[in-house]
């Protein structure tokens, strides 16, 4: 079985599991933790990969690190995660949990790029749009971009909304060149 299946069952079950119990927003904040966690510590991710260290110590190390950080589920799914031989995933199988969480919740994560610090109206006024155009909940990234001329660069999943002056730019100079514009 391919990783990505897998990593998609283990993150199914641990989603499932929490949805029964009612406590999906605390394994959620705690897989959040594990995940940057492992994204800010190379040495714990190449410790969980490694071969060579036993389970039994990578448990040890793993229930060090968040026994009090996060809740006895999530504790008891990454011990199973590890006697189970697929720490090498847990990166991916924390990955796929979130993006299914929010699936589960209707959320969806917008990446938006801007020349400047957007305003907080700015920012309220893409939220309600981007709301209301998509029927979901959005959770937003911001990220300054000098290339962004002006306006913004919003991705979600593969599609890009391209809202930004140098996009516009382009679109007039396409205009112009094909005759559908004048100047007149």
């Amino acid at each position: 079985m391919n990783e990505s299946k897998v990593s998609i069952r283990y993150a199914n079950s641990l989603l499932n599991s929490a949805i029964e119990k009612g406590n999906l927003q605390t394994v959620a904040s705690d897989m959040e933790l594990v995940f940057s966690s492992l994204q800010s510590s190379e040495e714990l991710s190449r410790t969980l990969s490694s071969p060579v260290i036993k389970p039994q110590l990578k448990s040890s190390i793993m229930e060090e690190i968040f026994r009090s950080k996060v809740s006895k589920e999530t504790m008891d799914f990454l011990k199973f995660v590890i006697d189970k031989n697929r720490e090498d995933l847990l990166e991916s199988i924390v990955t796929k949990f979130l993006e299914l969480r929010d699936q589960q919740e209707g959320i969806v994560n917008v990446n938006v790029q801007s020349a400047v610090e957007l305003s907080d109206d700015q920012r309220e006024n893409l939220r309600q749009n981007f709301e209301k155009v998509l029927s979901k909940k959005i959770r937003f990234s911001f990220n300054i971009d000098p290339n962004v001329i002006g306006g913004f660069v919003a991705q979600i999943g593969d599609r890009v909304y391209d809202a930004s002056l140098k996009h516009q730019l382009e679109i007039l100079k396409k205009r112009f060149l094909k005759g559908g514009a004048s100047l007149n």
